[in-house]
């Protein structure tokens, strides 16, 4: 069975639109961002609160930038970190538009762009949004200890990105940026058991997507300007260079995670880099996208990856499931 789909150059990008928290709005791709918030509460009672309020204005300035209204969607692919994806389901009660909400960890802006190209390919739908959010606030008293408490942070620990993007997908020719193809991931478990060393839990599901990649489309890395992993980290990027250097493919300059570009590492202290679901969403709706809309950059691939583990799974022993998704775009 082919894991490999491919576009024929009839879904691009409309637009895009990011809003970053502050520690994000501190790191060196601040300039890129649509929008960089003072406060990560919001003038909310919580940070879960503000997540939801953060989706739900991502939402409404895609469409202020580009003068849709609700009527002019077709549908809304979503999804965040927070149980049962609230962020999401909350924020989608503020638009009539019909809705799919999705989950696949760090991966889920990924899935939501392929899901929304296979709905505009297939005749379904004409212009589709894809969305995802993360908050440090709301991630880390899920996954890992209350804020409050001032937990050490383990040297392999990365930082949760605050923010939320969405990426409005269209049909027809007229667009700068298209998705071409379309790689979907397995799960891939190598027995990573440490919740704290999400790079290492990810890298192998990373390395299995892009050999599928490159294998069903006779692609070489060299056939992409850039290749970007979602947020595998320092410590994770460095290993996957190191892996599929084994497996025979060079990846120098061409290579780079968003997890490791989203923060400056030792200036604001956040472990291997950035993760969360809002991470390779920022990096991409904003950084990346820019770079092909000006030309630097012609043919990526961007590949998210997810960790699959909730906050009942450590605590049973169980190791920690990875997954990555594929997506080629080029400049046409």
């Amino acid at each position: 069975m082919k894991h490999t789909i491919y576009f024929n150059g009839d879904v691009g990008i409309k637009d895009t639109f990011t809003i970053a928290g502050p520690k994000e709005g501190e790191g060196p791709l601040a300039n890129y961002f649509h929008n960089v918030l003072r406060d990560d509460i919001l003038g909310q009672k919580s940070h879960e609160k503000a997540e939801i309020l953060m989706m739900k204005s991502a939402i409404k300035n895609i469409l202020n930038r580009t003068d849709y209204t609700t009527e002019d969607i077709d549908c809304v692919f979503a999804g965040d970190l927070l149980d049962e994806i609230t962020s999401s389901n909350f924020a989608m009660r503020e638009f009539p538009i019909p809705f799919i909400g999705l989950f696949n960890a760090c991966a889920t802006f990924c899935s939501a762009l392929i899901m929304g190209a296979i709905m505009i390919t297939g005749g379904y739908a004409k212009r589709v949004i894809c969305a995802t959010s993360s908050h440090f606030g709301t991630v880390e008293r899920q996954y890992r200890y209350p804020l409050e408490l001032g937990a050490q942070r383990t040297p392999l620990n990365q930082w949760t990105v605050t923010g939320a993007g969405c990426t409005l997908l269209e049909g027809g020719e007229d667009h700068r940026v298209k998705l071409t193809a379309a790689t979907i991931g397995k799960v891939v478990d190598y027995g990573v058991t440490d919740s704290n060393d999400m790079g290492a839990a990810m890298t192998p599901a990373a390395m299995d997507t892009w050999i599928t990649h490159f294998t069903e489309t006779g692609r070489k890395p060299s056939y992409y300007d850039a290749i970007y992993t979602g947020d595998l980290g320092h410590a994770g990027s460095r290993l996957l260079k190191k892996l599929m250097l084994k497996e025979g493919y060079d990846l120098e300059g061409i290579y780079d995670d968003c997890g490791a570009l989203i923060f400056n590492r030792e200036a604001q202290k956040v472990g291997q880099g950035g993760s969360g679901t809002g991470c390779s969403n920022l990096v991409f709706n904003s950084y990346i996208y820019s770079q092909m809309m000006s030309g630097r950059l012609k043919r990526v691939l961007f590949v998210p990856t997810g960790a699959l583990l909730s906050r009942i799974t450590p605590l049973q022993g169980e190791s920690i499931p990875g997954i990555a998704h594929a997506v080629a775009l080029e400049v046409k």
